[in-house]
C-alpha cells in the first residue's frame, strides 16, 4: 500500500502454522521445514502442528525457535480427536494462516481451522494417489472449508481436477525445490563413500532412495535388477544400493535372497548422507507405483546423475525421456530392467551429458529460492484478504501446548460433512502414515 506521504508501508509479519502428519524422513516433510526456515528468516512467526511426534527434523525445528504441538502418542486416535486437538491448538495460537501438508493433516486443518476461525486455510495435496475412494470423497466434501488447495505437480493437478477432488479455480501448483549447492559440495565424496561401502571404482552402482513401503514398489525393482544382471552378464560388476527404512525390509531382504542377488543388493537403512550417496553412485533408479513430484529424482539430477524412473505422478515433469534419463511404465520389471540396461550401456560421456542436462534443469526450475518465492507470494496474497483490524488484537506468544483428552468434544457450530463423520468409524486415521512427496 502506497501512502500520500511516502513509500509503501512495510509488510506486517504474519503468524503462520504449518500442519503435518509428522516430521519423519520424507519429501513433504523436507519441503515443509525448508519453507519454515524461509518464513522465520523474513520475520514471520511460525508454529508447527504435528499430529504425531516429530522425529527426523526435531533439531532443525528447535534451532529455528519454532514451537511444536503434537497430539499424544496413542495407539488409536480417530479423526474427531485430532480435530479437537487441532481446534484447541489453533484457538490458542490464533494464526493468520494455517498451511497443511498430507491427507490427514489436510482434513484436520480444514475442519479444526474453521472451527478455530483461522482466516486462511491452505491444504497441500502431495501425491496423485490419496489412499482410496473414501479419502477422495472426504477431500471433496471438505474442499470448501479450505481457502485454497495446492499441489506440487501439474500432472497431479490435472488428475485431481479430473477426479473432481478439487475444482480448477481452487487449485494452484507450487513445485518442490532444493538447494543445489549441497549436491555440488558432496561431489568430492565419491571415492570415500565407495571405499566405506566396499565398492571398487569400476563397479556400476545403482542407487534408490525410498521408504520400504508399497508406494515405492521395490519388489518390482528387485525383479528388474535380477533380470538386468542376467542381461549384463560378463559386463562390469553392478550393485544396487537401497537407502531407506520401512516395514517391508524383511520381505524385501527375503526376496533378494530368493532371487540370488546376494551381496549385489545392499540395504543401507535410513541415511542422512543422501548427497554423498548420489555422488558415489552412477545412476538413480526409481520404481514407484505412484508419486507426487519426487524429491529424490530432483536430488539425483542436481547431483548430475542420470535417472531411470517409472512414469508416475509428476516424474515426467522432471525427467526429459532420452535427454536427462529414461522413463518406463510402472509395475513392469521387464520394462524397468530394459531401461536400466539401456542406460548402463551408454558410453560414459553420454551418461555424463544426461546428468549435466538434468543438473541445469534443476538449477533453472527447482531451486528452493524459486519455490520459496512462489510460496511466499501466495501466502502474502492470501494474507491480503484478512480483515486487518480483527487480526491486530494482542496475541499471546505461541508455545508448546498440551493435547486434549481422548474424548474431548469438537466445539463450535460447524456441521461436519457426512464423509468426515464416517472417517471416525473407518481406519483412515489409524496404522502407519506414510510421508509424501
Amino acid at each position: 500500500m502506497v501512502t500520500a506521504d511516502g513509500p509503501p508501508e512495510p509488510r506486517r509479519p504474519r503468524r503462520i502454522v504449518l500442519a503435518t502428519n509428522h516430521l519423519m524422513v520424507g519429501g513433504a516433510e523436507a519441503q515443509l521445514v525448508r519453507l519454515a526456515t524461509r518464513l522465520v528468516a523474513r520475520g514471520d512467526e511460525v508454529g508447527i502442528l504435528s499430529l504425531l511426534p516429530t522425529w527426523a527434523y526435531a533439531d532443525e525445528v528447535a534451532a529455528l525457535g519454532i514451537p511444536v504441538a503434537h497430539a499424544p502418542n496413542r495407539s488409536r486416535l480417530r479423526a474427531l480427536s485430532y480435530i479437537a486437538f487441532a481446534n484447541r491448538v489453533l484457538r490458542q495460537w490464533q494464526p493468520d494462516i494455517v498451511l497443511s501438508f498430507l491427507y490427514q493433516a489436510n482434513v484436520v486443518s480444514r475442519v479444526g481451522g474453521r472451527l478455530a476461525r483461522v482466516p486462511v486455510v491452505v491444504s497441500s495435496v502431495r501425491s496423485e494417489r490419496l489412499g482410496g475412494r473414501h479419502r477422495e470423497l472426504v477431500l471433496r466434501a471438505t474442499d470448501r472449508l479450505a481457502t485454497l488447495t495446492t499441489t506440487n505437480s501439474a500432472i497431479v493437478a490435472e488428475s485431481l481436477i479430473h477426479r473432481r477432488i478439487v475444482p480448477r479455480g481452487r487449485l494452484q501448483v507450487v513445485p518442490n525445490g532444493l538447494d543445489p549447492s549441497i549436491f555440488r559440495r558432496a561431489a568430492t565424496e565419491r571415492h570415500r563413500v565407495r571405499a566405506d561401502l566396499d565398492v571398487g571404482p569400476s563397479t556400476f552402482v545403482w542407487l534408490t532412495v525410498a521408504r520400504l513401503e508399497p508406494q515405492k514398489d521395490l519388489p518390482t525393482l528387485l525383479k528388474a535388477f535380477s533380470r538386468y544382471r542376467q542381461e549384463r552378464r560378463g559386463r562390469p560388476d553392478a550393485v544396487l544400493w537401497i537407502a531407506g527404512g520401512g516395514r517391508l525390509l524383511a520381505e524385501l531382504d527375503a526376496q533378494a535372497s530368493d532371487l540370488g542377488l546376494g551381496a549385489a543388493v545392499r540395504f543401507l537403512g535410513i541415511r542422512n548422507d543422501v548427497p554423498e550417496l548420489l555422488a558415489a553412485c552412477d545412476a538413480l533408479v526409481q520404481s514407484s507405483a505412484w508419486e507426487g513430484l519426487p524429491n529424490v529424482v530432483m536430488e539425483a539430477m542436481a547431483a548430475g546423475r542420470p535417472v531411470v524412473a517409472t512414469r508416475v505422478g509428476g516424474t515426467a515433469e522432471l525427467v526429459d525421456d532420452g535427454q536427462t534419463g529414461l522413463l518406463v511404465q510402472p509395475q513392469d520389471p521387464i520394462a524397468l530392467a530394459s531401461g536400466m540396461v539401456r542406460l548402463a550401456s551408454l558410453p560414459p560421456e553420454e551418461r555424463t551429458a544426461y546428468g549435466e542436462r538434468g543438473r541445469a534443469f534443476v538449477a533453472q526450475r527447482h531451486t528452493f529460492d524459486t519455490v520459496a518465492a512462489a510460496w511466499l507470494a501466495l501466502l502474502d496474497r492470501l494474507a491480503g484478504t484478512i480483515d486487518e483490524p480483527a487480526q491486530a488484537r494482542a496475541r499471546t506468544p505461541m508455545g508448546p501446548t498440551a493435547a486434549p483428552g481422548d474424548n474431548a468434544p469438537v466445539p463450535g457450530r460447524l456441521r461436519l460433512p457426512d464423509a468426515v463423520r464416517g472417517e471416525t468409524a473407518a481406519s483412515e486415521f489409524d496404522g502407519p502414515w506414510e510421508p509424501g512427496s
